[in-house]
């Protein structure tokens, strides 16, 4: 594997880097930016949400921007917008000021991410897209194992604006290096043109995952009546069953749904779901755990939750070599119920567990689970054509941050109710709150074998390389 190889898939990650560093360094935050903005820990999840939010929304717009206006030019506009947006959230003096500004860097995410994607896709050969995605793993990793500590370092030492200020000079950073190593047009090549913008698709899509996830996010919180909810809601599933049954009678669909007939794909969007909404509620409880329910500071919180990101890290080392010893299929069975007792495990936490047997749990969990994530991520593009690969990144993109928005709900939500079982308040969370949110986090993830056992024993083999 050459040089460039390695590099095109670590600048494209780049932005996965700092959505990386963002979430980790803010849940770490979480309770001194409740104090300084004298709101409640549990409401700081709308900041986390709005931005995952965003994601989604905007989302559908990538795979057609990058079309209309070229892949590496829309990446550095957005690499762009998201750096202004964290500046902008730096600057916030209210809640509804930093959910404001989390909206304007979920839209530059929402281009960034998939488009990133779409370039390693179209620039790898098949035989080392394995390699390729392990390297693609790398600046993400590192953006979660530095998060912690840079949320643990910043509010300890000054200011929680710092945690989004951070993301300028990297955001700059990114930018320089697409513009230095990643292909763009060649002269006098003229670029196809795009099909037709499907706006009324897009407007059925931002209705449609506004409404729904927005449903989810205030229920039981007595924001609004309960009428009005469920109103929300059905609207919400309607547009999304509207959009559904239009797209299969429109020519150019914004996104095209029917690339879900390919078992592979189908797998990782459909079965990993479960997966990853366990990965978005895991790190919003960690940090929780450690300073509201175990009373440890921020910094000593981050020094012990950079183990899983560690645990990711070593991934690489390992990684390659067992998806051709093993195939997909038997590493992914194996994975998912690794990664299922380590959340379990971690409901076994108290304040009196030695922090080495934390940290070693915890990057053991790392492991498995990053494992898991890069055979499903290499596998469920290894049977797309090239030509419709635009859509396949930009609906796997938009159903793994739906999947993190719902992590972070769920979550909230689990804490919620071991808190009021226990006869207190989510204002006062307590150490044991967070046992049977671990628990039931577990038992969702579990929910991705039944997808997962559905895969041919061969799939993906011509991605395996010789080590198989």
């Amino acid at each position: 594997m050459g040089w460039r190889t390695r590099l095109i898939p670590v600048v494209v990650a780049c932005p996965l880097f700092l959505q990386n560093l963002d979430t980790s360094v803010m849940a770490t935050a979480l309770p001194s930016i409740a104090r300084a903005l004298d709101v409640q820990p549990l409401r700081l999840n709308l900041a986390i949400t709005a931005y995952l939010l965003s994601l989604a929304v905007f989302l559908p717009l990538s795979g057609w921007c990058a079309e209309r206006f070229g892949a590496r030019r829309v990446f550095c506009w957005a690499i762009g917008l998201f750096a202004l947006g964290s500046a902008l959230c730096g600057m916030a003096q209210t809640l509804h000021q930093l959910v404001l500004f989390r909206i304007l860097q979920g839209m530059g995410g929402a281009l960034m991410v998939p488009v990133g994607r779409l370039i390693l896709l179209r620039s790898v050969p098949a035989a080392l897209m394995v390699s390729a995605m392990v390297w693609f793993t790398v600046p993400p990793t590192i953006g979660r194992m530095l998060g912690p500590l840079f949320g643990g370092a910043i509010v300890s030492f000054t200011s929680w604006r710092w945690i989004f200020f951070v993301n300028v000079p990297f955001g700059l950073l990114g930018i320089a290096l697409a513009l230095h190593f990643l292909p763009g047009p060649r002269p006098g090549e003229a670029a196809p043109a795009p099909p037709r913008f499907d706006g009324v698709g897009f407007g059925l899509l931002a209705l449609g995952l506004t409404a729904v996830l927005g449903t989810v996010e205030i229920a039981g919180k007595g924001l609004v009546a309960g009428w009005l909810q469920w109103l929300a809601g059905g609207v919400g599933v309607a547009a999304l069953g509207i959009y559904v049954w239009r797209s299969r009678r429109t020519a150019a669909p914004l996104i095209d749904l029917t690339i879900l007939r390919h078992p592979t794909y189908r797998a990782s969007i459909v079965g990993g779901m479960p997966l990853r909404i366990a990965i978005g509620a895991s790190p919003f409880l960690l940090p929780l755990m450690m300073q509201l329910g175990f009373g440890l500071s921020p910094l000593e919180s981050g020094l012990i939750t950079v183990a899983t990101a560690v645990g990711s890290l070593a991934t690489r080392v390992v990684v390659t070599r067992t998806i051709g010893w093993l195939g997909f299929k038997p590493l992914l069975l194996g994975t998912t119920v690794m990664t299922s007792l380590a959340y379990a495990s971690y409901s076994l936490f108290t304040p009196a567990t030695p922090h080495p047997l934390i940290f070693a749990t915890l990057m053991l969990g790392g492991l498995v689970n990053s494992m898991g994530m890069v055979a499903l991520q290499t596998l469920g593009y290894s049977e797309i054509p090239k030509p419709r690969m635009s859509h396949a990144t930009t609906l796997a993109t938009m159903a793994q941050q739906l999947s993190l928005s719902l992590g972070v709900l769920f979550g909230a939500a689990l804490l919620g109710l071991a808190a009021h079982w226990r006869g207190g308040d989510p204002a006062h969370l307590a150490a044991g709150d967070f046992a049977p949110a671990y628990w039931a986090i577990a038992c969702v993830t579990l929910l991705s074998l039944l997808w997962f056992v559905r895969l041919d024993p061969n799939a993906g083999a011509e991605l395996r390389g010789p080590a198989s």
